[in-house]
């Protein structure tokens, strides 16, 4: 089988090249050689491949700058995966595209599924919901997987941040009235692989159906939460002088102002995704400790 995967180098593609190995032949191409902001180049790098699978892990994921970048924002999150779905239409691929809990509003305390209603609070919420309509009208066969609050060992992301924060500065003010479930890239691009495998089954039997599924780690918590999870992981691991970081104050979301507005309510209810491909999404906890256990170098071993 051959795999094109578009953004190797961010979060979640980096863990997905890995991933993804196993299934067969991985084309990786980085935006030298696919530029998602060029949406109509795509066509000839899929024809190029023609791969049965299409991966696409490549965003524009700078949420506050996309407030002044609508133009860049939706031409890499919206116009890139819809040519993308036609060009897999053409190479009768699968189309496998990530999105986002911002394409929700936030509102209420529970758990939304994937028949709720949108409504985007941002540019870049908006620009991500376009991009699933756009790969939902090409009709190739696809699967649109919405997450949460991503983070990995590597590139930018809130448990990296609140390390180096945390070695610098005394006191640190956390948002703590959003809630959601913080989901590691490794745990996506996991889940990920087995969901390809099992839906090119699907498609061999005839029986595939093209949806969003929302996938994220199970249970939910605040940033403030996350980030006191990470400080006391990695005061476990580093010893309690580790961290400068002594006070980590509570605050609304009112108190933290940003040029993009936040949802409050980031809860995706995963229980779909966990049907269709019998998956168990651990819960949170245990992708902070992988993750810290990484980025502290530990290699945790399975006793005899």
């Amino acid at each position: 089988m051959r795999l094109l995967l578009l953004g190797p180098d961010g979060q979640i593609g980096w863990e997905v090249s890995r991933s993804l190995q196993p299934l067969g032949h991985v084309m990786a191409c980085d935006r030298s050689m696919a530029d998602l902001s060029r949406p109509e180049s795509l066509e000839a790098v899929v024809e190029s491949v023609a791969p049965h699978v299409i991966v696409n892990a490549a965003a524009y994921t700078a949420v506050d700058r996309a407030e002044k970048d609508r133009a860049q924002a939706i031409a890499v999150n919206a116009g890139a995966p819809g040519a993308l779905a036609r060009a897999a239409r053409r190479a009768g691929a699968l189309l496998v595209h990530y999105s986002t809990d911002y394409v929700f509003d936030g509102s209420g305390n529970t758990p939304r599924n994937e028949r709720a209603g949108t409504s985007p609070l941002n540019v870049y919420g908006q620009s991500k919901l376009d991009g699933e309509r756009a790969v939902a009208r090409a009709a190739c066969d696809w699967l649109v997987l919405r997450t949460s609050w991503v983070y990995g060992a590597r590139g930018a992301n809130f448990l990296r941040t609140m390390l180096r924060l945390g070695a610098e500065r005394e006191q640190l003010r956390v948002v703590s009235d959003q809630v959601g479930a913080p989901t590691s890239a490794r745990l996506i691009a996991d889940s990920t692989a087995q969901i390809i495998h099992q839906a090119q089954h699907e498609r061999a039997a005839g029986r595939f159906e093209s949806e969003v599924l929302h996938l994220c780690a199970g249970g939910e918590t605040s940033w403030h939460g996350f980030a006191q999870a990470i400080f006391d992981g990695w005061r476990r691991r580093r010893g309690a002088e580790a961290l400068k970081v002594r006070d980590v104050v509570a605050i609304p979301t009112s108190g933290y102002p940003t040029p993009a507005a936040r949802p409050l309510n980031s809860r995706l209810d995963c229980a779909r995704v966990c049907e269709r491909y019998g998956m168990f999404l651990p819960d949170w906890r245990v992708g902070v400790e992988l993750v810290l256990d990484e980025v502290s170098g530990i290699r945790r071993t399975i006793p005899s």
